[in-house]
C-alpha cells in the first residue's frame, strides 16, 4: 500500500509543478454536490482496506478508498455502527468521500455530525508530503486539530489517505411512530420533545405527517410511546422509510425543482415558500424543493439565523454555498494556502477562490 501512496504523491508533485488541477475522486457518488468538477482524476479507490479495528475500543482506522458499504458491514457484524448514518448516494461510495463531503443522515440530530466522530487523519498535502493529525483515542488534543476540518472540505485541502473514526453500538431496539400534524405544530412539538429525555433518534415531517424514530432500551421506547402517542409503523416499512430519507430515494426528493438544504435554528418558524418542504433534525434541517429566487431563499434563512445550500440543481450560477463573510473567507484562504499552495486540489468545488 505504501507504493500506492508514493504514486499518489508523485502525481500530486507533477500536478503542482505543471500548475494543473487534480480532481480527487472515489466512487463518484457525490459528484453532484458542490460547484465545478475540474482537473485530472486522482482515483482514491486503489488505497482501500481497514487498517485497524478493535471493537472494544470503539475506534476503526480505515483507508480512503474503502467502500463505505464494506466498512458498515464489518461494523454491523460486531454490533456497531457509524452513528451519524452517512448517506451513500450510490453503490460506489467510499470512506474518503464520506469524510470529504461531510454529510450526515437522520441520526445526526441525536448522535452528532461526521466531524464529531473523526479522531485522526492521514493525508497528502499539495507538496506531496505525508501528514498525520489527531490519533486513535477520544482525548488526543495537541496543537491544532486539522483532522476535523477535513470533514466537509470536499477535497480542497488535500488527499485524505486514512481516517480514524469513533463508532458506537447498534441500538438495542427501535420503533417508529407516525403523527398527523401541520408544519407549525410539528415544529412546536419537536422542540418540546427535544427538551425532554426521550430516545428520539430521527424525525421527518412532510405533507402533514411527522415520523419519529425511537432508539434505545425497550423500556425507554415504551415510555416514550406512551408520552408521544401516534400510530406505530411496521418495522420493515419504517426501515425502508428511513433508508429513503438517508439516501434521498424517498418520493419527496424525486423532483425537477432545485433542492435547497437549509440549516436553521430548530425554533425557526415555518418558512413560506412555494414548493415542497421536508423537515429533519428536530427542525434544524429543512429541505426545500423550490424554484424561488436564490437570493430570496438565502435572505429568508439568514433572517432567522441560518443559511441555505443549493444541494441539487442543474443551474448552479447562484452559487452552491452561502457566500462567506470576509473574516471566514480569509480563514478558508489561509488554510487552502497552507495545505495546497498551488491550488491544485478540487479548485472551485466549494468557492471560486478556493
Amino acid at each position: 500500500m505504501e507504493q500506492v501512496i508514493a504514486r499518489y504523491a508523485e502525481q500530486i508533485r507533477a500536478a503542482t509543478a505543471a500548475n494543473k488541477p487534480l480532481r480527487l475522486r472515489g466512487g463518484g457518488s457525490k459528484d453532484f454536490y458542490g460547484q465545478s468538477l475540474e482537473g485530472e482524476v486522482l482515483d482514491t479507490r486503489a488505497y482501500a482496506g481497514i487498517v485497524a479495528y478493535e471493537p472494544t475500543e470503539l475506534v476503526v482506522t480505515v483507508r480512503c478508498g474503502t467502500p463505505l458499504a464494506e466498512l458498515e458491514a464489518v461494523l454491523r457484524a460486531a454490533g456497531q455502527q457509524l452513528a451519524f448514518e452517512p448517506p451513500h448516494f450510490g453503490a460506489g461510495a467510499t470512506v474518503g468521500g464520506m469524510v470529504a463531503a461531510g454529510l450526515s443522515g437522520p441520526r445526526r440530530m441525536a448522535a452528532g455530525a461526521v466531524r464529531d466522530f473523526v479522531l485522526g487523519a492521514r493525508m497528502l498535502d499539495g507538496r506531496g508530503d505525508d501528514l498525520s493529525f489527531g490519533g486513535q483515542v477520544m482525548k488526543n488534543v495537541a496543537g491544532y486539530d486539522i483532522s476535523r476540518p477535513l470533514a466537509g472540505s470536499l477535497g480542497t485541502l488535500g488527499l485524505i489517505l486514512e481516517v480514524s473514526l469513533k463508532v458506537l453500538p447498534l441500538p438495542v431496539a427501535e420503533a417508529t411512530l407516525e403523527l398527523e400534524l401541520p408544519q407549525d405544530k410539528a415544529l412546536e412539538m419537536l422542540n418540546h420533545w427535544g427538551g425532554k429525555p426521550l430516545p428520539i433518534s430521527a424525525c421527518a415531517w412532510a405533507d402533514g405527517k411527522l415520523e419519529l424514530r425511537l432508539s434505545g432500551a425497550a423500556s425507554a421506547i415504551a415510555a416514550a410511546r406512551e408520552l408521544i402517542g401516534g400510530d406505530s409503523v411496521d418495522a420493515a416499512q419504517a426501515q425502508a422509510y428511513w433508508q429513503g430519507i438517508r439516501e434521498q430515494s424517498d418520493a419527496f426528493f424525486s423532483t425537477d425543482k432545485p433542492l435547497w438544504r437549509m440549516s436553521l435554528p430548530s425554533v425557526a418558524p415555518p418558512l413560506a415558500f412555494p414548493g415542497e418542504q421536508l423537515i429533519e433534525w428536530g427542525g434544524a434541517l429543512r429541505w426545500l424543493a423550490c424554484k424561488a429566487d436564490a437570493r430570496a431563499i438565502r435572505e429568508a434563512a439568514a433572517r432567522v439565523g441560518g443559511h441555505a445550500t443549493l444541494f441539487r440543481a442543474t443551474d448552479k450560477s447562484a452559487g452552491v454555498f452561502t457566500p462567506l463573510a470576509p473574516a471566514l473567507a480569509k480563514i478558508h484562504r489561509n488554510l487552502k494556502r497552507a495545505f495546497d499552495p498551488a491550488g491544485i486540489f478540487n479548485p472551485g468545488r466549494m468557492y471560486p477562490a478556493l
